[in-house]
């Protein structure tokens, strides 16, 4: 196989859980102008209300999670996806066991170098 195609294959069973909070986890590959990650939440999580540059993407693969965006509820459930543009603040809660890739572009800099504070602002988060 080619160097440059190596370079660029990931399988996510080899790139490390991380946990974080009690209720998330998550599984990131970052290029340089786009994230990927598969996420994991817990039946009760909470994502508090936040925002970022980056524009979203969230198909869930499993479960079901209830967004609050622009004062509004939307719940993306198995097969369904999310699209959130940049900047828009949002919150998202799981209704059950809850599996999601998400898609960010420009790539969530505050996810690689873990400032990603907003996560730990929510009581719910810690279980």
């Amino acid at each position: 196989m080619d160097d440059m195609l190596t370079d660029r294959l990931y399988r996510f069973d080899d790139i490390k859980l991380e946990k974080v909070t009690e209720m998330i986890s998550r599984k990131v590959i970052s290029g340089d102008r786009q994230t990927l990650a598969q996420i994991y939440l817990k039946r009760g999580a909470v994502v508090p209300m936040h925002s970022h540059e980056s524009e979203q993407m969230t198909y869930v693969l499993s479960g079901a999670l209830k967004f609050l965006v622009e004062d509004k509820e939307v719940v993306v459930r198995e097969g369904e996806l999310l699209h959130l543009h940049s900047w828009l603040p949002h919150e998202a809660e799981a209704l059950e066991d809850t599996f999601t890739i998400d898609i960010f572009s420009p790539i969530r800099q505050d996810w690689l170098d873990h400032t990603d504070d907003y996560f730990h602002q929510s009581k719910s988060n810690q279980g």
